[in-house]
């Protein structure tokens, strides 16, 4: 095909650059290059850069603005952390205050508990000295009717007098004391 467009342009058909009889043509195209580059400078390369230009600007901005937010991310999270670390002293203080007064208040149950019991013990000691001693005394009583009874027999008397029942009653008193 190159061949055809030399044969074309030496048979005096169409444009032919390197043809300096035909210069007119290439002034022509220089010329219209030289007027041209200074307009497509202003008004195609120009705005061009200066998009590029707003461009690569906003793009600082955007990595300034990413950066300080990074920045501002690690404060909030630094601050974030130095309150979880003092809501969680704060919460191993209120625990072991409450363990505290748990430790205090069991101590307070269990005394009251001993004291209780205690008391329900020595209530039910004097309860049974109480009920011993009647029933000592209501031995007694009845080891005097049947000692009574059996000296009326053996002596073939009425026994019952009460100088009879003193005498018999200090008798067995004094054997009790002996004994203890």
């Amino acid at each position: 095909m190159p061949l055809s467009i030399l044969i074309s342009a030496s048979e005096g058909g169409g444009f032919n650059p390197l043809d300096l009889a035909g210069g007119g043509n290439a002034l022509w195209t220089i010329l219209i290059f030289v007027i041209s580059v200074p307009l497509m400078w202003k008004f195609v390369l120009g705005p061009v850069s200066r998009a590029l230009l707003e461009r690569d600007e906003h793009a600082t901005r955007a990595i300034a603005s990413a950066e300080q937010a990074s920045a501002d991310a690690e404060r909030a999270r630094a601050e974030v952390e130095v309150k979880l670390g003092e809501a969680q002293a704060e919460a191993a203080k209120l625990l072991a205050e409450a363990r505290q007064r748990a430790e205090v208040r069991e101590h307070e149950i269990v005394e009251a508990a001993k004291q209780e019991a205690s008391a329900m013990v020595d209530a039910a000691k004097k309860a049974i000295s109480a009920e011993q001693d009647k029933a000592i005394s209501a031995i007694r009583k009845e080891v005097v009717e049947l000692s009574m009874g059996a000296a009326s027999k053996v002596l073939q008397r009425n026994v019952g007098g009460e100088d009879d029942r003193r005498m018999v009653e200090e008798l067995i008193s004094d054997q009790n004391v002996a004994r203890n």
